[in-house]
C-alpha cells in the first residue's frame, strides 16, 4: 500500500509522482495511470527505492526511456521506478574499457565512445532507449548487437540488493537476454571495446543517422515504438534473419488500420499512434498484423515491445 509513511521512507532527491500518467513517459505517448511513479537519478537511489518498496511488499517496474513499450489504457497495478538520465549521461573511460550507467541513453553512449575513439558501437546511433533496457534486449543493428561488446553488469535483484555479473551469465541471443526471465536491471555496465579512427566512425554515425531519417518516423513527432516484431530467424546457420516488415508487407498489412494506429508509411513493422488514439487501437492493430501474416504465411510474429497491463483479445486463436 503507499501512504505517507512509505513515501517519507524514500531518498529526499528522488522525485515522486502520485497517480502518473504513463502517456508522458512513453514514445508511444500512450498509456493510463499508475499510483506513484519515482524518477532515480543514480544506481544507488534507484537500489535503495527498491528495496524500501520490496521490504514494503510493495510491486513495482523499472522502466528506462519507455521506448519499447505499450502501456494498457487501464493503466498498470504497481508501482513504476524511471531509471532514465535523458540529459545527463554517465560514461567513464579507462583505456578501451568503458563503463555506463543503466541509465544513459543509448545514442549518447554511442556519441561518446565515437569522441574518444573507442569503438566501433556507431550502430547504436540513434536508437532510442537506455542502456540498461539495450542490455536485456541485446539491442542492435546491422547484424551487431550490444551483447557483442559487454564484458560485466551490476544487476540489481527484484529485492533492491545489486551485484556483478559477468557476460557468460546473461545468456545473450537475438533480441534477448537471461534479464528478460530474471528480472534484473542493469544499474551499470562494463564495455570491452577496441581503438576505433575518429573519423571514420563519425562519418558512420552520419549515414546511420541519415538512413534512420530516411527509413524511421521520429517519434517525438510521430508517436511510435520503433519496430513492433521481431525479425524471423533463419532456418538454416547458412541463412540470415528476415525482416518481418516485408512478411507484413507481403501479406498485404501495410494499410491496416484500428482507430488512430495505422502503419508506418516507410515501414510495416512500424505503428505510428495519431493523436486520439488508444492504447487499445494499438494492440488490436498488433492482432490484426500477427493474423495477416499467420494466414498468408503460417507462422506467427514475436513481439518485440513488451505490453504491460490488461488488454482484451478481439482476434481468436
Amino acid at each position: 500500500m503507499i501512504n505517507e509513511s512509505l513515501i517519507r521512507q524514500l531518498p529526499s532527491s528522488a522525485t515522486v509522482h502520485l497517480n502518473a500518467a504513463l502517456r508522458d513517459y512513453t514514445t508511444f505517448r500512450l498509456g493510463g495511470a499508475c499510483e506513484m511513479l519515482v524518477e532515480c537519478a543514480s544506481c544507488d537511489e534507484l537500489s535503495s527505492v527498491a528495496t524500501i518498496l520490496a521490504r514494503a511488499g510493495v510491486p513495482f517496474l523499472v522502466i528506462g526511456q519507455g521506448s519499447n513499450l505499450l502501456i494498457s489504457d487501464d493503466g498498470i497495478e504497481c508501482v513504476i521506478l524511471r531509471y532514465c538520465a535523458e540529459n545527463a549521461p554517465d560514461v567513464s573511460f579507462n583505456g578501451c574499457r568503458v563503463t555506463v550507467s543503466g541509465s544513459t541513453l543509448l545514442d549518447d553512449l554511442a556519441a561518446a565512445c565515437i569522441e574518444m575513439g573507442i569503438g566501433d558501437i556507431s550502430y547504436c546511433s540513434g536508437i532510442p532507449g537506455t542502456v540498461g533496457g539495450a542490455i536485456a534486449g541485446n539491442a542492435g543493428a546491422f547484424g551487431k548487437q550490444i551483447g557483442d561488446v559487454v564484458e560485466s553488469v551490476r544487476l540489481m535483484a527484484p529485492d533492491g540488493s545489486a551485484s556483478e555479473v559477468m557476460v557468460e551469465n546473461l545468456g545473450f541471443a537475438y533480441r534477448h537476454s537471461f534479464l528478460k526471465e530474471s528480472g534484473g536491471v542493469v544499474l551499470e555496465a562494463t564495455l570491452k571495446l577496441k581503438p576505433f579512427d575518429i573519423d571514420a566512425m563519425k562519418q558512420e554515425r552520419e549515414c546511420i543517422m541519415e538512413l534512420r531519417r530516411s527509413k524511421h518516423p521520429d517519434w517525438k513527432t510521430m508517436p511510435c515504438a520503433g519496430s513492433v516484431f521481431r525479425n524471423i530467424e533463419p532456418s538454416s546457420a547458412a541463412e540470415r534473419r528476415q525482416a518481418a516488415g516485408w512478411f507484413l508487407e507481403q501479406a498485404g498489412a501495410k494499410n491496416l488500420q484500428v482507430g488512430g494506429a495505422h502503419l508506418f508509411e516507410k515501414h510495416a513493422n512500424i505503428i505510428i499512434a495519431d493523436p486520439g488514439s488508444s492504447a487499445m487501437d494499438v494492440y488490436q492493430l498488433m492482432e490484426q498484423m500477427v493474423g495477416s501474416v499467420r494466414d498468408h504465411f503460417g507462422f506467427e510474429l514475436r513481439p518485440e515491445i513488451m505490453v504491460l497491463g490488461s488488454f482484451k483479445k478481439t482476434i481468436q486463436e
